[in-house]
């Protein structure tokens, strides 16, 4: 039986541009993607992330509101890459984003995201992010594209 990890994603935000981090190696190597990783045993979300930002970008990122519940469900032969993501945006943070061994960040403006090196999900939800809440589904193929997708709006989680 293949458990579905739970992940998070943060995301800092200053006016209109938004932090992505290019991946320099492991899962999603070569895309740019919101800064984040895997929830730990005994760990909340919340902690998760915020370890996750402090070793990937070297900040400590505050008051962090959780925005998105995306689902990620992948074709059977990549069943063990099924996820659950809480993602979460902030607007304050303790110092400049600088690079790590595995994250070298980089800021973009919202209108201006490269979407066709991030995953193919992105698109559909990202531009939601300074928006509104939402909870989302998202069923890839073998080429990794969105086969299926179903995004609402919510009010809280």
């Amino acid at each position: 039986v293949n458990s579905i990890s739970l992940r998070t994603l943060c995301f800092l935000i200053k006016k209109n541009e938004i932090l992505l981090g290019y991946k320099k190696k492991g899962f999603g190597k070569g895309k740019w993607l919101g800064i984040g990783g895997k929830v730990e045993k005994e760990e909340s979300p919340e902690n998760a992330v915020t370890r996750e930002v402090l070793e990937e970008v070297h900040v400590n990122p505050y008051n962090l509101q959780k925005v998105a519940l995306l689902q990620f469900r992948f074709p059977p032969s990549k069943v063990d890459w099924n996820q659950d993501v809480i993602v979460f945006i902030t607007q304050e943070w303790n110092k400049e984003p600088s690079e790590s061994d595995e994250i070298r960040p980089e800021w973009f403006e919202f209108n201006n995201l490269p979407y066709d090196e991030m995953w193919d999900d992105a698109r559909y939800w990202v531009p939601y992010l300074q928006k509104k809440k939402i909870e989302a589904k998202f069923i890839f193929d073998d080429n990794l594209k969105v086969l299926q997708n179903e995004i609402k709006e919510v009010n809280q989680f």
